[in-house]
């Protein structure tokens, strides 16, 4: 059986205001928030690792983790850590909507004001392009010289990184890593595979 790993894929995060409300582009011009929009994950496609996430695997992921958007939990960090647990001392952004556009998973970043926030921020208004880069634990297989993200695979968030995926993403045994799902989340994870919703 194949270990599990921390899964990190990187994503340039597109700061394009066609995705954003006339309200949202408002609120950014005055300086009361700042969200972006962009791609922040793909299916069926082999990423700058060579990995290809299946899009039912996929589906099922974002389907679970929209729940984590609704509940206003979907928390990502400035920078990837070693480990899977969503540190809210770095917490700096919020992920507030999440949707399919073909084989590309869109969503919507609200950076907040904390001071991991506040660099990203400050980044953003340098000038600074920053990508955007799922966090998951999850094993993966070789297949026709390709590198297919297996079944097992949970997402967990999508974390402002500035690394290009050839060079910034890295696989940590999951001995060195604990989970942040409670048992409440393992249990809907699993009703919502049995029931289909």
């Amino acid at each position: 059986m194949n270990k599990k790993y921390v899964l990190q894929e990187f994503m340039n995060l597109d700061y394009s205001d066609d995705l954003l409300t006339e309200e949202e582009r408002e609120g950014n011009r005055e300086g009361t928030h700042l969200i972006l929009a962009g791609k922040i994950q793909m299916a069926e496609s082999r990423n700058g690792n060579g990995r290809v996430y299946p899009r039912t695997i996929l589906e099922r992921e974002i389907k679970n983790y929209g729940k984590l958007v609704k509940e206003r939990r979907s928390l990502g960090e400035l920078d990837h850590p070693d480990e899977s647990v969503i540190n809210l001392k770095n917490a700096s952004h919020l992920i507030t909507d999440v949707w399919w556009n073909g084989d590309n998973v869109m969503g919507k970043i609200k950076i907040l004001d904390t001071p991991a926030g506040q660099i990203a921020k400050q980044l953003v208004q340098g000038g600074v392009c920053l990508g955007i880069s799922s966090r998951g634990l999850g094993s993966t297989r070789q297949q026709g010289g390709v590198t297919m993200v297996e079944d097992d695979f949970q997402l967990l968030c999508f974390d402002l990184v500035s690394e290009p995926s050839t060079t910034g993403a890295f696989l940590v045994a999951e001995n060195k890593i604990k989970t942040h799902l409670t048992k409440a989340d393992k249990i809907n994870r699993a009703l919502n595979d049995i029931l289909g919703d």
